[in-house]
């Protein structure tokens, strides 16, 4: 097969890393890709939020498969102009992409179909009924604008202040554009949060390991929400009865409850979840794969990535072995200095052969560009230092190891990565189920 990935992150780096090694894959591009995917697959230029420009070059490349990485163009429809031309693509239809395009839609669909979540407040369009909410809720509250944000548009606090001021930015300074156009307040679950992926192709599904992010800037859980500061994987993480309960509660239902709507979806679903003393809830639903933690998955995927690709494109996911090896694995993200604020880019990387000499480690970029024989940053996160090992404690010894030998300026990573959340120890749930 050759195969057209789009994107241009540390997930995309890592789907392109995994496929070059799948017997099933002649070629590998990407759209419009990044300075170090560079070095392992041709990239091409491409708008992706032009769908219908984007199934021209796939047809042009002669690709017999797409794989879709991010988000925004699979809301758009770039499923649906694939499917009106019968070119092949990995990735649900608009319609299912919606899950994760509007959170106020999740949340119906959430409870129509009878899917754990948290209590909801209100989906509001108009700030002043949003404040006069936020005056009679009692305690810590969540805030999503309803449309795609980079992981940017939600609060969790206690301060009614800060959530007022986040009502203002959002639907009044329209700070995330039509994104804030609604707003979805909802109750803050306490416990520990879970990513638990699957891949289907809309009848079949195959579980993939579970992970965990870090999503606040700073150790601790500290600062504001990024993309992603860090990811990890591994043996054991939750129970058996847990994971069965997670997919009789969460996915089962969520899968039907597509297809009974017609939502036509083949490719990744994401279940963000958070583990209460109550059993599992669903804080959100996401189109793709999660970035970090894409990443520590590829790191452990022991199957052949383009065959499971292809049979989800025809629709007999069934046929391919989905299997996990054996350990751990830690992602780090080094993002630039600012970040998610306001960061200078440009900044030039020195050390990446160094710290891919590291055992067991793989350097996966985010956020760079390459000029002659050097990487400069050109994003907030720039690396996912990646590494496995027998158990989390080597995997992520290994990372911080290779994390150490990279130098750009203004280079700031957490120090914490795979180590409990507060919400974890304070919650006293054990992170290995």
């Amino acid at each position: 097969m050759k195969i057209l990935v789009l994107g241009s992150g540390g997930r995309e780096h890592a789907i392109v890393w995994k496929l070059r090694q799948s017997p099933s894959v002649e070629q590998v591009w990407c759209a419009p890709g990044n300075g170090g995917i560079s070095a392992e697959a041709e990239c091409v230029q491409a708008d992706l939020r032009d769908v219908g420009a984007v199934a021209s070059l796939a047809a042009k490349l002669g690709a017999d498969l797409t794989v879709v990485g991010p988000e925004a163009p699979l809301v758009l429809g770039i499923a649906d102009e694939f499917a009106r031309r019968k070119v092949a693509l990995v990735g649900p239809s608009g319609e299912g992409a919606k899950l994760e395009g509007s959170k106020a839609f999740a949340k119906e669909f959430m409870e129509r179909h009878g899917i754990p979540t948290a209590r909801t407040y209100g989906i509001f369009n108009d700030s002043c009924a949003a404040r006069e909410t936020l005056k009679t809720i009692r305690g810590p509250v969540v805030l999503k604008a309803d449309g795609l944000c980079a992981g940017k548009g939600v609060l969790v606090t206690s301060d009614r202040r800060e959530a007022e001021s986040f009502v203002e930015r959002v639907m009044e300074k329209k700070e995330f554009g039509d994104a804030g156009s609604l707003l979805v307040i909802e109750e803050a679950l306490q416990g520990a949060e879970l990513s638990y992926m699957v891949l289907t192709d809309g009848e079949t599904f195959a579980p993939l390991a579970p992970t965990r992010d870090h999503k606040r800037i700073f150790d601790g859980d500290q600062g504001p929400n990024t993309g992603g500061m860090g990811a990890y994987s591994a043996d054991g993480m939750i129970s058996s009865a847990l994971e069965q309960e997670i997919l009789s509660k969460v996915v089962n239902p969520a899968i039907a409850g597509l297809a009974a709507e017609g939502r036509k979806y083949g490719g990744f679903l994401y279940c963000g979840l958070m583990l209460t003393a109550t059993g599992p809830k669903t804080l959100e639903f996401n189109c793709r794969l999660g970035d970090p933690e894409t990443q520590p998955l590829m790191m452990r995927a022991d199957f052949d990535l383009g065959e499971a690709f292809q049979a989800v494109a025809e629709g007999e996911l069934d046929r391919v072995p989905i299997r996990w090896k054996p350990g751990a694995s830690t992602c780090v993200v080094m993002a630039s200095g600012g970040y998610p604020g306001t960061f200078a880019a440009g900044k030039r990387i020195e050390g990446l052969e160094q710290a891919e000499d590291v055992a067991g480690t793989k350097v996966f970029h985010a956020g760079t560009r390459q000029s002659g024989a050097y990487y400069y940053t050109s994003s907030g996160r720039v690396l996912g230092v990646t590494a496995a090992g027998t158990d989390l404690e080597s995997a992520t010894s290994l990372a911080y190891q290779a994390v150490q030998k990279i130098r750009f300026e203004g280079a700031h990573y957490r120090r914490d990565i795979s180590r409990p959340s507060r919400q974890e120890c304070a919650g006293g749930i054990d992170r290995n189920g």
